[in-house]
């Protein structure tokens, strides 16, 4: 996973190398190891994905400037109501975080511009948005061919999916 942290806290969280082009401009990701902002990131992922970071944000200040405001609003309602090991459809959290028009809501789009919100997420992980999943399924989660196989893997880390026979993560709670 590549970070981008401000002096707000983290603004940017990617796991693929295609997502530097949606980095915050001027911030440099090549050599992080020296920035104790980046590593204390990178050390609550690495406690993630051993199974033992389950606190919303991992306890990280957010720095929340990427984000429009909808966008923020959805997505501080999903990190603060949705926690470790559990998911929601996308339009259930539409309407758990309200703000969308009726019309909107009955028609299926407030459901469909959380799923834009969550496929938008600049800070993967910390912000759950994997965790947001459609009434019929998986849903998506980003671009790439590897990005719906990250979700599943991400819901198995966290116990909301049984794993499969080939699963290789951590001992599940």
């Amino acid at each position: 996973m590549r970070v981008a942290v401000t002096g707000r806290g983290v603004a940017w969280a990617a796991f693929h190398e295609q997502d530097t082009a949606f980095m915050p401009p001027g911030e440099d990701l090549e050599d992080v190891s020296t920035d104790r902002r980046a590593r204390a990131v990178t050390d609550r992922l690495s406690g993630y994905f051993a199974g033992r970071m389950r606190e919303p944000g991992f306890g990280l200040p957010i720095d929340w400037s990427l984000t429009s405001d909808l966008q923020r609003k959805v997505l501080q309602c999903l990190e603060q109501t949705v926690p470790f090991g559990e998911t929601i459809t996308y339009g259930k959290l539409a309407e758990r975080c309200g703000g969308f028009d009726p019309e909107l809501a009955r028609s299926g789009q407030a459901a469909r511009l959380v799923g834009t919100i969550m496929g938008t997420c600049p800070i993967a992980i910390l912000i759950p948005a994997h965790r947001v999943v459609a009434a019929d399924g998986l849903g998506g989660f980003g671009s790439g061919p590897d990005a719906l196989p990250t979700k599943r893997w991400l819901l198995t880390l966290e116990g909301a999916l049984p794993p499969t026979l080939d699963w290789d993560g951590p001992e599940l709670p």
